[in-house]
């Protein structure tokens, strides 16, 4: 049995500068941090007791004889690529889906990291934001940005940035007094809404030759963004100022980013002492971030009192394997011998060689004794 855990993001300046059709021509870059709220992928291979061959547990629970039969595509085609059968899989995650914060990529680089570790198949975080982006965009043919992998499966605050040499991820070096404050001035809020980033995401593509200088700005803004974090002597409340002029900058990208219920959301919100703040992930809904001195935090929760508040603190790790227990898996109908493999006899105190061979009993007349026969395992 396997068990990841994987962190969500909170994506702070240059979304939408992820976009092959962008940073390809333009170069990107972004600027995010994965948090303490994380999606749990467990699994297992199913014993064969059942008339199914696998069960995949999320929000509906499917039971498959074949994976043509699924009806998730990210399971479906993950489960293609890696050449998994017999598979029990479940999620569980602390936040829901379609809320802006990176959910569907985390689940695909945790069930990734989940696959590979029952196989017994190391994978760097690299790899698995790689493999992720692969499943995601070109096998599932998802269209987005490549952000969402990156931070979820790397963790940290960092800066990513993106060219037509694919990207590169640059850890955020903050002095830590800094840092806890920055988190302590970031309040998060559920709107309640949820969206289908997809087909924002769609439009959003669609308009990005006509908002290429939108989105340069956009770019520019992680530098100054970084700059703020980075240099003790600037005032920090400049980061939350930063924020709202880049939320007026996304939302010309596209009027689904935002609606008319979450506009008065972030009205309310500055009129009760926000500096700034935006809606996370390609917009219309889910989560909102905001930017608030401390005193200033307790009117801004009494005016949003019917949102949900979800306190968080940053995540360091990302992706990770928290419970490992591999097994020993040869396919139904198969021939394979599993070669290679020893066992620890407790009676014996010792390894022994446990590669599966034929057996082969021969009598063998002892030349001592031609009346004693020896049966002798030759494996």
């Amino acid at each position: 049995m396997i068990i990841t855990r994987t962190p969500f993001r909170i994506s702070f300046f240059g979304g939408g500068t992820d976009f092959a059709e962008f940073y390809k021509e333009h170069g990107g870059a972004v600027l995010s941090t994965a948090i303490d709220k994380y999606c749990y992928v467990n699994v297992r291979h199913l014993p064969r007791f059942f008339d199914y061959a696998s069960e995949l547990c999320y929000s509906e629970i499917e039971r498959v004889n074949h994976v043509s039969e699924v009806k998730h595509p990210l399971i479906r085609e993950a489960l293609k690529m890696l050449d998994m059968h017999e598979i029990r899989l479940s999620y569980e995650s602390d936040i829901p889906a379609r809320s802006g914060m990176g959910t569907s990529s985390a689940f695909a680089v945790g069930m990734l990291n989940a696959f590979h570790s029952i196989k017994g198949q190391y994978m760097s975080k690299k790899q698995l934001a790689d493999e992720a982006i692969y499943l995601e965009r070109v096998q599932c043919k998802e269209v987005g940005g490549i952000q969402d992998q990156i931070a979820t499966a790397y963790g940290g605050m960092n800066k990513i940035e993106f060219g037509d040499f694919g990207y590169i991820v640059k850890p955020e070096v903050i002095y830590p007094i800094r840092k806890r404050k920055l988190n302590s001035h970031l309040m998060l809020f559920f709107t309640g809404f949820s969206r289908y980033s997809f087909e924002i995401s769609v439009r959003t593509r669609a308009q990005i030759k006509n908002k290429e200088k939108e989105l340069l700005e956009m770019k520019q803004l992680v530098e100054e963004a970084e700059k703020i974090l980075t240099d003790k002597n600037k005032d920090l409340n400049d980061f939350g100022r930063l924020l709202d002029y880049n939320w007026k900058l996304k939302r010309g990208l596209n009027e689904e980013i935002s609606t008319d219920a979450t506009d008065l959301i972030y009205h309310k919100a500055k009129a009760a002492g926000a500096l700034g703040g935006k809606l996370l992930g390609a917009g219309g809904g889910g989560f909102i971030l905001l930017y608030a001195e401390l005193d200033r935090q307790a009117s801004i929760r009494y005016a949003l009192n019917d949102l949900l508040y979800v306190p968080f603190k940053f995540d360091e790790e990302g992706a990770k394997v928290i419970y490992y227990e591999p097994e020993t898996y040869v396919p139904t109908g198969t021939k394979r011998e599993i070669s290679d493999d020893v066992r620890y006899d407790d009676f014996q105190e010792k390894w022994i060689d446990n590669t599966p061979k034929l057996l082969k009993l021969t009598a063998q007349i002892n030349k001592h004794d031609k009346n004693q026969a020896v049966y002798k395992h030759q494996g």
